[in-house]
């Protein structure tokens, strides 16, 4: 049974924005409406350029400054119609900032983004509802399918985004999992929500299609740090290397072996020591580093990485 239909303005195109920062080695999302909707608004056509606007509409709403932004991806919201019959457009774009306290005169509120997709932290180890709650609902799904070849197709799907044999856990398919559990009905957005699970294993859910547009956020944020050195721009303007591999470690959701970890840092050139200590952390103080002046200048260049490779491991 569909959703049904709800009747916005005449707006048609809106806009939606997903701003992640780490604070305290969590990742953290902007959010409002007490959590459950991103910061969004319609494309006002006053402004020249897409980016103007969702610069301008943040900014209202929450307070915060956006600093490195990048359109995410455009889709049809098939659930809402304007008053003249069309269907709503999203366009949404993420934006990575650096967490401001107090936005006065907002209901902006950061919460950290696994609130949402509690299967997607796996630093403490695999969650273990995975195998308790959720793989039994899908393995009845798979066995619901109305032939073998769709029941073979549905548990490959499942084997791949779930990490099982003969595939490894694959932090980049956040977007594949959501899909996946939305399908068979384990999620409250989905319209054949009919599953019943611990509420806190399903998630914090959102309005309409804002917990998609985050997982899309999510996954290309975890792609774009393997190979891109855009974890700086969540990073304080000097920082230790464990701070560096806690923060990587709270985006992708795993963690990485030290040594290695800094071993790979060092060797990439991107970052270089201040001459400083840190003497703020418990025990032993460690060396403060920052990014190099010629990084920061051409961080756009792509032989510039910050790899979470499985080496690191």
């Amino acid at each position: 049974m569909n959703k049904p239909l709800i009747t916005t303005k005449e707006a048609t195109t809106e806009l939606a924005a997903v701003l992640i920062a780490v604070t305290d080695a969590e990742a953290k999302v902007l959010t409002v409406e007490q959590g459950n909707a991103l910061p969004n608004g319609p494309l006002d056509p006053i402004h020249k350029s897409l980016q103007a606007g969702v610069r301008q509409w943040v900014e209202t709403q929450t307070q915060q400054s956006l600093g490195y932004v990048e359109q995410l991806y455009t889709l049809v919201d098939t659930n809402r119609k304007t008053s003249s019959g069309h269907y709503l457009i999203y366009i949404s774009y993420l934006g990575l900032v650096r967490e401001e306290a107090n936005h006065h005169g907002s209901q902006a509120t950061w919460l950290n983004w696994y609130q949402y997709f509690p299967w997607e932290d796996h630093r403490n180890g695999r969650p273990s509802f995975i195998e308790t709650e959720l793989l039994p609902i899908f393995k009845h799904w798979i066995n619901a399918g109305n032939t073998v070849s769709e029941q073979k197709s549905r548990e490959q799907r499942v084997n791949l985004c779930w990490g099982l044999a003969p595939f490894t856990w694959n932090e980049e398919y956040v977007l594949q999992r959501y899909e996946l559990m939305y399908e068979v009905g384990v999620l409250p957005e989905s319209a054949s929500h009919k599953t019943v699970i611990d509420a806190e294993h399903c998630g914090h859910p959102m309005i309409h299609d804002h917990r998609r547009v985050l997982a899309s956020a999510m996954a290309r944020l975890r792609a774009k740090i393997k190979y891109r050195p855009v974890i700086f721009e969540l990073m304080a303007p000097t920082f230790t290397l464990f701070q560096l591999q806690q923060n990587i470690e709270a985006l992708a959701g795993i963690t990485l072996h030290k040594q290695n970890f800094r071993r790979f840092i060092l060797q990439q050139d991107l970052i270089e020591e201040t001459g400083e200590m840190d003497q703020a952390s418990p025990g032993r103080p460690a060396r403060l580093y920052q990014f190099r002046d010629d990084v920061l200048l051409e961080r756009s260049l792509s032989g510039s990485k910050l790899p979470i490779s499985r080496s690191f491991n």
